[in-house]
C-alpha cells in the first residue's frame, strides 16, 4: 500500500481490506486537510475491477463524503448499483482546513461506528450485510493523507 505526498493535488488513494470487513475491525485514515478544501471522500466498497482495469460500479457498505462548504458529513451506501437515502445528522463537523484529522471507522454487528479524533461522531446501520464482501477502503479529495490502516 503506496501512499501518495504531494500536496496540491487531490488525493486517490485504494488499499485492500484482506479477508473482507467483519465486527470487530477498525479502519484508521489519518491526514492532513488541504488549506483551501471543497470535498473528501471515504468509501468502503466492494472490489471495482472489470475486465482489464475498466472501473466497475460496485457495492458500497459505506460512503462518508465531507462537504466543507455545507459542514456536513453525508452517509450513504450503493447496492445492486442503486444509492440509498443519504444521512446527514452530526453532532458537530470535526474538519478544519489545514488541520491533521484521524479517523476510525469500527464495524459493528449492526453498524459502522465513525469516530474523528477520539470523539463519535455518527453512525450508520448496515445496510449491505454481506460484511466480507467490503474489500477496498478508497479514499479521495482535498486531503493529503498520511497514514491509512
Amino acid at each position: 500500500m503506496t501512499v501518495k505526498t504531494l500536496f496540491l493535488q487531490e488525493e486517490d488513494y485504494v488499499g485492500e481490506i484482506k479477508g473482507g470487513l467483519r465486527p470487530t475491525m477498525r479502519l484508521v485514515v489519518m491526514g492532513i486537510v488541504h488549506k483551501q478544501p471543497k470535498s473528501m471522500v471515504v468509501l468502503v466498497a466492494c472490489q471495482s475491477k472489470g475486465e482489464g482495469d475498466e472501473e466497475i460500479e460496485g457495492d458500497v457498505g459505506l460512503e462518508l463524503k465531507v462537504n466543507f462548504s455545507q459542514k456536513a458529513v453525508l452517509r450513504n451506501a450503493r447496492l445492486s448499483g442503486q444509492w440509498g437515502t443519504s444521512e446527514t445528522a452530526l453532532s458537530f463537523f470535526p474538519f478544519a482546513p489545514g488541520e491533521p484529522f484521524k479517523m476510525e471507522i469500527v464495524c459493528e454487528h449492526q453498524q459502522f461506528r465513525i469516530l474523528v479524533d477520539g470523539q463519535p461522531l455518527c453512525g450508520f446501520t448496515h445496510r449491505l450485510t454481506q460484511l466480507a464482501s467490503l474489500t477496498a477502503l478508497r479514499v479521495h479529495g482535498d486531503l493529503q493523507l498520511t497514514k491509512v490502516a
